[in-house]
């Protein structure tokens, strides 16, 4: 049977922290910042977890 191959996009969202929990950039941070609030700003550039409802469906896609 052939391996399992990563899906190209979800490689690029999203990351696998060294406990293993998932992670994603945050939404709204790519452009008309001028009329966003700075605190807005700084707390959108944390990582976010991703859903427990989605981790699943995530993992699959990584190939874990």
């Amino acid at each position: 049977m052939p391996k399992q191959k990563t899906h190209s996009g979800a490689k690029k969202r999203f990351k696998v922290t060294g406990s293993g929990k998932l992670t994603h950039e945050q939404a709204n941070r790519r452009h008309l910042m001028e009329s966003k609030s700075s605190k807005r700003t700084r707390r959108l550039m944390a990582d976010d977890p991703v859903s427990k409802a989605d981790t699943k469906k995530v993992n699959k896609l990584l190939g874990r």
